[in-house]
């Protein structure tokens, strides 16, 4: 009876522990759909590969939300919800745009394969397919997660990193997201396509503490160049900017030759030079080959694209990119 006892007693404590690991290490798949949905993929990339080319603007556009719906309770496609509470309302969302064609690809993959795609999934895809096809880097995309059902506007706006945020600042949010101080310096780099617009860099121009009231860290003929044809009042909300002026169409390693010169929009951009690590990595980088960048780059997409994500039953399969199931 006592080895019984004990026999069973190992048995038990044998299927906790696939129990726990079960819980808790459930994992992201390359090829997740091969077996429900196999078609998937190619329908999010023949999507992509029609429509981007008309507009190759989308493709920063995707990466931002991607990265904007990561920084919230993990990539779970909560930015996608529409709410008046939710996170499209906070301020560094209310400028991201193609949701509609998240929404077009969500209803291709819903006549393909009903329930089985989520929404955190395609835009986890369309993220990589658009930039890919547009010159930018290829990164692996393991699939798998589940559809967030809690939005939280203030979450985001105390969450997401901002332009104006200095190096601590954005070293404590990218860490408390598992990122570290590479990822900072790399997925910065994402700069280097697509616009903004003058309020996330007015207070450099108008508010600062330099002459003429502009940022003494920014470069003054840059910095007077962007009054005099861009943000000409400190009011103006409408004025598009490139990130990475000349070259905001290619994904290359130009942003982070304007760092240098003290050329860099944002506060953030401007903070990555001053701490030696992370200038150590600026350097290093403009020294490699390109495609040591576009190496990195896709190694912290990857990382970044595992934070906090919802598996096996935790979350949902969302039927509208855009709404909870009801």
């Amino acid at each position: 009876m006592a080895r019984t006892a004990n026999f069973l007693g190992i048995v038990v404590v044998v299927f906790g522990l696939l129990a726990f690991f079960g819980s808790t290490h459930a994992q992201l798949q390359l090829n997740f759909y091969a077996k429900s949905c196999p078609k998937a993929e190619q329908i999010v990339l023949n999507y992509v590969k029609q429509h981007i080319p008309n507009a190759p603007s989308l493709a920063a556009s995707f990466l931002r939300m991607h990265f904007h719906d990561c920084f919230v309770r993990g990539c779970d496609g909560s930015v996608l919800l529409n709410s008046t509470t939710g996170e499209k309302n906070a301020v560094p969302n209310r400028t991201l745009r193609g949701f509609a064609f998240i929404d077009a690809v969500k209803s291709l993959l819903e006549a393909e394969c009903p329930g089985i795609i989520s929404c955190a999934d395609i835009l986890s895809l369309v993220a990589r397919d658009s930039v890919a096809i547009t010159g930018g880097p290829f990164w692996q995309v393991p699939t798998g997660r589940r559809d967030g059902v809690i939005t939280n506007v203030t979450e985001a706006n105390n969450q997401i990193p901002g332009p104006t945020n200095n190096f601590t600042t954005l070293l404590t949010r990218f860490g408390n997201q598992g990122l570290d101080a590479t990822d900072l310096v790399i997925l910065s780099g994402a700069h280097t396509i697509g616009i903004s617009h003058c309020p996330a860099v007015s207070p450099r121009l108008y508010n600062s503490s330099g002459p003429g009231r502009i940022d003494p860290t920014m470069d003054t003929e840059y910095a007077e160049n962007l009054k005099a044809n861009k943000c000409k009042t400190p009011n103006d909300n409408t004025t598009r900017l490139e990130m990475d002026p000349g070259s905001r169409k290619t994904f290359d390693l130009s942003y982070y030759t304007y760092l240098l010169k003290r050329r860099g929009l944002f506060q953030s951009d401007a903070a990555l030079t001053t701490n030696s690590t992370s200038l150590a990595l600026i350097k290093q980088l403009l020294s490699s080959p390109p495609q040591f960048f576009f190496d990195q780059f896709a190694k912290s997409m990857e990382k970044m694209g595992r934070i906090k994500v919802k598996t096996g039953t935790e979350g949902e399969i969302r039927k509208q990119c855009a709404l909870v199931n009801s």
